[in-house]
């Protein structure tokens, strides 16, 4: 998955640190907004409150994608679609597009609250593939770290 070059460079960059630790920030605010959406949705209260965790998990999406750019640039030499994470970034425009569409319909007030809600929860069930696609890479990263380790020179399958 890395060259020893390219693990070397993924290690000494700040943007792993900055990106280790916005996944799970951003993780945890998409748990909490789908919370909230699907409160709002089941029973008509908690617009606002919805509004506004969705709108921060879409400001801490386009955060992790500008900081993942550089950090792609900084690792692979190119700012998106990097050899090892090209399918990755191409399903990140998708979730992308959605957030946006959503943010298009709230600012623009021609999408419904309810339709709002309806694009939130599409852009989250493609943020929930897009974060296992991530995982996977993390997994299979591990595993060859191991794999070296030992003195294999092996990649992780």
């Amino acid at each position: 998955m890395y060259t020893p070059e390219e693990r070397l460079r993924r290690d000494q960059t700040p943007w792993t640190l900055v990106q280790g630790i916005l996944a799970p920030i951003q993780f945890v605010v998409f748990l909490v907004s789908l919370g909230l959406v699907i409160h709002y949705l089941v029973t008509g209260s908690g617009e606002t409150a919805a509004t506004v965790s969705i709108v921060a998990k879409t400001l801490i999406l386009y955060t992790i994608m500008i900081t993942g750019a550089i950090w792609e640039k900084v690792v692979f030499g190119c700012y998106l679609f990097a050899r090892p994470f090209f399918w990755e970034d191409v399903f990140s425009f998708l979730v992308l597009a959605l957030h946006t569409i959503y943010l298009w319909g709230l600012l623009t007030g021609s999408l419904s609250i309810q339709q709002q809600m309806y694009v939130a929860l599409a852009a989250y069930a493609t943020y929930v593939v897009n974060a296992g696609q991530f995982l996977l890479k993390l997994r299979a990263a591990r595993l060859q770290a191991a794999a070296e380790a030992v003195g294999t020179g092996g990649s992780a399958q």
